[in-house]
């Protein structure tokens, strides 16, 4: 049962883990203040360096997207693609944005609306919903698919046309991995980088389903209830990883596209479609136009805690969730061309953003502008609760309700089940074949640990504690990325 699993990455990681949760529960009364002053600090100090990454990563992809490389197959000239272009397409939209597009889809757009940090005095409502739109476009579409392109490109071409294991490590030649602790460190970045990216999408989603039972009065809202619901999807993604990637994850994700198919259509038709469409063009056109400025604005001149709680956050959690999306994703594209994967995992899926996001976002500010305030002052007090404000102005409101938390607990589990697995293929034996299942024992024990981080976390600081967890191992797992491009285009050269 255990030789397969590689036992200096797995018990490193564990004692850092465990180390963490223990001096996270022993000092809980201080844990929330640690972890602002924490999350503060990085901001302030290594602000500009993510946002120059971010921006870099993005260039980096349409570079490869388009040079002599982009013929080259994942796997070989006579390699095949594993799954149809539909299941693609789902398994790495599950993986890569579930839990997080259904809880800010809508507080988002409105939250940026209403902030005094962004605006300037006097700005029309046109202005304010136009650049609130260009900002959520910004922190989900083409430069966080950029960094999951990266990442994933490095893991598929080094362990399918190299030969070397699922590892960050393998992206690496050098006096340093040479030695045993050196790979073994690297290794370990990329799984707390995972654990942790993980877990805050699994709090956040825990909190919004919490907020979405007690807004319809079927469960009351508490800390308590919260951890219920972790624990009740932690068991989930569990019994979906054990079935494995070709049953539980795949038939998931299909499910997954179905139902927000479903709610983005009754959302569309069922709201104000030409407000909505007018947006959308607008939106894009706007988002496109301006996207240097935007992309590279780090309020350098201006109150930074705007900055620090949004971009810096959003892209520190995109650097944190990269392994585990990244080999996921690489996981399931053997076949493919390095042009068609590229395309594949930047362009489509944030194409699909700007429409969700265009949908959503454009409903909520129509309510907005119908009843100022209706939405702003409840998303404000509680962001968890902004989906189901927003979706009690539609007819049969406690069915869609009933839908959304159906999508977002199916989101949650393919996160967990999706995360148990690739950090059970980080820590399994370079032995492993890339195509089979990792170790059992490693799914089963990884599963628990996502669940339980996300407990702790939220005992530590809540949603505070959430967002500091991601820019901790955000931001040093984004300078590893930035040197496994330049090695995967050494490689790629040769």
């Amino acid at each position: 049962m255990f030789q397969n699993i590689a036992p200096r990455r797995f018990i490193f990681s564990i004692i850092l883990i465990s180390a963490f949760i223990w001096i996270t529960l022993v000092n809980l009364n201080e844990a929330d203040k640690l972890f602002a002053e924490i999350q503060q600090q990085l901001s302030d100090g290594l602000g500009w360096l993510i946002i120059l990454l971010a921006n870099g990563f993005l260039v980096f992809v349409i570079y490869l997207a388009f040079s002599k490389h982009k013929n080259i197959i994942l796997g070989g000239q006579d390699a095949k693609p594993e799954f149809s272009n539909i299941n693609w397409i789902a398994m790495l939209f599950s993986a890569g944005l579930g839990v997080g597009l259904l809880f800010y889809g809508v507080a988002e757009p409105v939250l940026h609306f209403s902030s005094n940090s962004i605006h300037e005095e006097g700005a029309s409502f046109s202005d304010k919903a136009n650049l609130a739109m260009n900002l959520s476009y910004l922190h989900w579409g083409f430069h966080g698919w950029a960094i999951y392109g990266v990442v994933g490109l490095c893991f598929a071409f080094f362990t399918y046309n190299r030969k070397l294991p699922f590892r960050v490590s393998s992206f690496f030649s050098g006096r340093f991995t040479k030695n045993i602790w050196g790979r073994v460190s690297l290794d370990v970045i990329a799984i707390i980088a995972t654990i942790f990216g993980i877990a805050t999408s699994l709090g956040l989603g825990a909190n919004q389903i919490n907020s979405g039972l007690g807004y319809m009065e079927i469960l009351e809202e508490s800390f308590m209830s919260t951890i219920g619901i972790v624990v009740v999807i932690t068991l989930m993604g569990l019994a979906s990883v054990v079935l494995g990637l070709k049953v539980g994850i795949k038939i998931l994700s299909q499910l997954n596209i179905i139902l927000c198919t479903i709610l983005l259509a009754i959302v569309f038709f069922g709201g104000p479609t030409s407000y909505i469409l007018d947006g959308l063009v607008q939106n894009l056109g706007s988002y496109l136009q301006n996207l240097l400025s935007l992309s590279t604005n780090t309020q350098g001149y201006l109150d930074s805690s705007w900055q620090n709680g949004w971009t810096l956050y959003y892209y520190s959690w995109w650097f944190a969730w990269s392994p585990f999306v990244g080999l996921f994703i690489a996981r399931i594209s053997y076949g493919r061309s390095i042009q068609e994967f590229l395309i594949g995992t930047v362009l489509v899926p944030s194409s699909i953003v700007f429409l969700w996001m265009g949908v959503f976002g454009n409903a909520a500010l129509y309510q907005e502008f119908i009843e100022p305030n209706s939405l702003s002052t409840a998303i404000n007090n509680d962001i968890a609760v902004s989906l189901f404000v927003f979706l009690e102005q539609f007819p049969f409101s406690k069915l869609l309700m009933g839908l959304a938390i159906t999508i977002i607990l199916t989101f949650f589990v393919t996160s967990s089940d999706s995360g148990a697995l690739v950090t059970s293929m980080l820590t399994a034996s370079k032995k492993e074949n890339t195509k089979e299942e990792p170790p059992m024992i490693l799914r089963v024990v990884w599963a628990i640990s996502l669940g339980v981080i996300a407990i702790v976390l939220l005992a530590g600081g809540g949603i505070g504690a959430l967002q500091t967890s991601v820019i901790v191992t955000g931001v040093p797992f984004a300078i590893l990325v930035s040197f496994a491009a330049k090695s995967l285009l050494k490689n790629l050269n040769q």
